[in-house]
């Protein structure tokens, strides 16, 4: 609620070289670090060939004005950029909060950043997006509301979200914008029965590790960011060795949690196949939406009747444990 919080380039209005500004007030003072944080979007970390933040932004988190104009060359900037939109809010509360404390962000989230402050790093998606593709970030790090953010570091976490099992879970529970799958944690995350022990599965350790650190490389080798070689790996058109390599190790990601579930007699063979839904606009007629590489449907079919039965079982021993209470 206040693009003036942020220092971006390239430039908006008024705001020619501002990430510069940035640095030189970082450099100028130590004490700016607390309050001048690397800030990423949802868009950048799907585009970039290295998903890192490249922008800044002003953070005064829930401090008093007082305690605010200890840093009165960041203050002066909210001052002038972002107090005269604030003080034209009115007509509901939100309104009103954000016109009383009109140095801080329109919603701040405590509990994220304090618990993100214990890790190293943290694991994030894009909310929506085509391809739902999830990237470790320093925690140190200010998050946009495209971005969903996991406090999580181990890569056995990311084997358990990145792999297809979660992926069925997430498209039968998840909504979409246009043709981009949207992820919404409530849905998606809070109600997915992981396998058990998935934090500490020293096979997801190895399988995540082994594929995140190739699809980086891949990406700096493109000069691609996750959407464009994800492109790639749906399309059935793609012969390269490299991709090849990537979609053979997300095979194996998803053996290691089929594994974990103990749904051994389950053995996929990905296929290539077309997404279709109806299109109004063309008086009823199917419009072709992307390829993707993927399980066979009765595959998809099957595991999803096995998360759902397993989600129903430990609701049901929730329900039992709360009981006896």
């Amino acid at each position: 609620m206040g693009d003036g919080f942020i220092f971006s380039d390239p430039p908006k209005e008024n705001g020619a070289g501002r990430t510069d500004l940035a640095r030189q007030l970082l450099s100028s003072s130590a004490k700016n670090r607390v309050v001048l944080i690397p800030y990423i979007a949802g868009g950048e970390l799907n585009d970039m060939p290295e998903p890192r933040a490249r922008r800044f932004i002003i953070s005064f988190a829930e401090f008093s004005e007082q305690e605010a104009r200890q840093w009165p060359e960041l203050m002066k900037i909210v001052e002038e950029k972002v107090k005269p939109e604030r003080m034209t809010l009115r007509g509901n509360r939100d309104a009103d909060i954000r016109r009383k404390y009109w140095w801080r962000w329109g919603r701040f989230t405590p509990a994220l950043y304090r618990h993100a402050s214990s890790l190293s790093r943290v694991l994030v998606c894009a909310n929506t997006g085509l391809h739902k593709a999830f990237v470790f970030l320093p925690s140190a790090t200010a998050f946009d509301q495209t971005l969903i953010v996991f406090c999580v570091e181990e890569w056995s976490a990311f084997t358990a979200i990145q792999c297809r099992v979660h992926g069925v879970w997430n498209a039968f529970q998840g909504s979409s914008l246009e043709d981009r799958l949207r992820y919404t944690p409530s849905d998606c995350f809070e109600t997915y029965p992981f396998p058990d022990n998935w934090k500490t599965r020293t096979s997801f350790e190895a399988v995540g590790k082994a594929y995140y650190e190739f699809r980086a490389a891949l990406m700096r080798e493109y000069d691609k960011g996750l959407t464009e070689v994800y492109n790639r790996f749906h399309d059935p058109d793609e012969r390269s060795n490299a991709i090849g390599e990537l979609r053979r190790l997300h095979d194996a990601m998803d053996r290691a949690v089929l594994d974990a579930y103990g749904w051994t007699d389950i053995r996929p063979r990905c296929e290539f196949e077309l997404e279709w839904e109806d299109d109004e606009a063309e008086n009823g007629r199917r419009r072709r939406k992307p390829w993707r590489y993927r399980w066979p449907e009765p595959v998809r079919d099957e595991v999803l009747a096995r998360l759902l039965a397993l989600n129903a079982q430990r609701a049901e021993e929730e329900r039992l444990v709360l009981g006896d209470r």
